[in-house]
């Protein structure tokens, strides 16, 4: 379709040079064929249902063909791997097939994941399996409906393309969208080779294509690095806010845009658990749910680090020690609105610690702990009744009711509806349980598509409920809870 070869598309970063990847052809699947695609975001892009099923896209998600007809780039970079440096590092698994203009001007970038062997694959296939690509689908969902900066997915395809993993899986493809595939570890990558004019040209894209407005500052190089850091803190103070663990924290998976990218072993918390480590090859905790604001950090100064050709080190070091302020007054505000609290006071710390400490010592559900707490008036707060609604949360009653106490006396003076309502709006029904995309993965190995579009319909919207789909924000059962995960899960 000429939807697919006008004027939709630019080849922008792929003609910044031969420093910063490599043009490829992708190794199509076998009976490529599309499974399944997110409406609103093809809604968003400007693509009709017609456009999505139309064997031009087919061939192009199926990497059978390229996006208008220009050939697809490898992007090269590197980055830290548990804290150290990998060289090795680029797109070994997918390409940028160009960027796309929607119409209202913006660019997105799309990127083909499991479409073969690259310059940069190592040892590895190329390809991706249902299993991970299903789980990434779904956790950009998931991500983009609690309001939190995401990668997005646009479709996947399946094949018939077998490969080797554990044991013989399904080969397949995921489009994703975002308005930039620029990771810390591009800006390693030609600081650690010594090509830093091409590191400034590469600031300059990003500037340019990004952060337009920046080309005014005083130090428009210091200008990008304060906005990445903030992007990054905030996106940090959602992830805690809301539960969610990464579980590999590289630098190559860090957005220069400051949203979530690269959904490998990640989990939603289950039980409260600061310690907890939902990837199976972290042996020391390293990215452990309650180490991430310091990894980002960690991370930070490392792109930090790669900026030294263009900035001086007091400078840099200024802008990094903002990172914690920004990351608390991040945090706090989320914090508030989850509890329905529109004003900051002194005694906010220890209120959010007696809760977290009551949440940990008694494992309790996160998610569920935080949407019943937000439809509980202030009238109800301390009755018999309340206190029944968390017996299956909460084991302890006499230390809930405490702390039921003083988060009374602390909302006393608000606009009761006010406060359910900003709750409401913030405490989620539904998140991506990592039991629940087990089950979504298994059934789609076996051709049953409706759990995961069951989840995508919650996940859209997952502050409200939905008709017939309440089990979908049941806690899972003892063997379903804390899943840990590999990389390639």
């Amino acid at each position: 379709m000429a939807v697919f070869d006008g004027e939709h598309i630019r080849f922008s970063f792929s003609q910044l040079g031969s420093a910063f990847g490599n043009a490829v052809k992708p190794t199509p699947l076998d009976n490529g064929r599309l499974l399944t695609y997110n409406a609103a975001l093809a809604d968003e892009l400007g693509l009709t249902t017609a456009d999505i099923h139309s064997e031009s896209f087919r061939a192009i998600l199926s990497a059978e063909a390229p996006l208008a007809g220009r050939q697809p780039f490898a992007m090269k970079y590197t980055g830290h791997q548990f804290g150290q440096y990998n060289p090795e590092l680029g797109d070994g698994r997918g390409v940028l097939l160009g960027e796309w203009r929607d119409d209202k001007g913006t660019l997105w970038d799309w990127h083909l994941k499991g479409a073969g062997k690259t310059p940069y694959s190592r040892h590895g296939d190329g390809r991706a399996v249902l299993r991970s690509t299903l789980r990434e689908y779904l956790a950009s969902a998931a991500m983009r409906g609690l309001n939190i900066p995401t990668t997005q997915a646009l479709a996947m395809a399946t094949s018939d393309t077998p490969v080797m993993r554990e044991r013989i899986e399904t080969a397949a493809t995921l489009l994703r969208v975002t308005e930039s595939h620029v990771r810390f570890g591009h800006f390693e990558y030609l600081f650690y080779s010594r090509q830093h004019d091409a590191l400034r040209t590469l600031a300059d894209y990003v500037i340019a294509r990004h952060f337009p407005e920046l080309a005014e500052a005083e130090t428009p190089y210091a200008a990008l690095l304060q906005e990445i850091v903030e992007r990054t803190a905030e996106m940090i103070a959602q992830w805690q806010a809301v539960g969610f663990n990464h579980g590999v924290m590289n630098t190559d998976n860090m957005s220069i845009l400051g949203q979530t990218f690269d959904y490998g072993p990640y989990a939603f918390l289950d039980d409260f658990n600061p310690s907890n480590i939902c990837n199976h090859t972290d042996y020391t905790g390293r990215y452990a749910f309650n180490q991430q604001p310091a990894i980002a950090l960690w991370n930070l100064s490392a792109l930090g680090y790669a900026f030294t050709p263009l900035l001086e080190s007091d400078v840099i070091n200024d802008i990094l020690g903002g990172y914690e302020h920004h990351l608390q007054v991040a945090y706090s505000q989320v914090m508030r609105n989850k509890l329905g609290i529109s004003d900051a006071q002194k005694g906010d710390s220890e209120l959010f610690n007696a809760l977290f400490s009551l949440l940990e010592s008694q494992r309790v559900d996160y998610t569920l702990f935080f949407h019943r707490l937000s439809h509980i008036t202030q009238d109800a707060l301390l009755s018999t009744k309340t206190l029944s609604q968390f017996n299956d949360l909460v084991s302890d009653a006499d230390t809930l009711t405490a702390w039921l106490s003083e988060y009374h006396q602390r909302v006393a003076a608000h606009d009761d509806n006010t406060r359910l309502t900003c709750m409401q709006a913030t405490n989620p029904k539904f998140v991506l349980r990592n039991y629940l995309a087990q089950q979504a993965i298994e059934a789609a190995e076996q051709g049953d598509m409706q759990p995961t579009h069951d989840l995508m319909r919650v996940l859209a919207d997952p502050f409200r409920s939905h008709s017939g789909l309440d089990h979908l924000s049941q806690r899972p059962n003892d063997d379903e809870k804390d899943l840990t995960l590999s990389c390639s899960s």
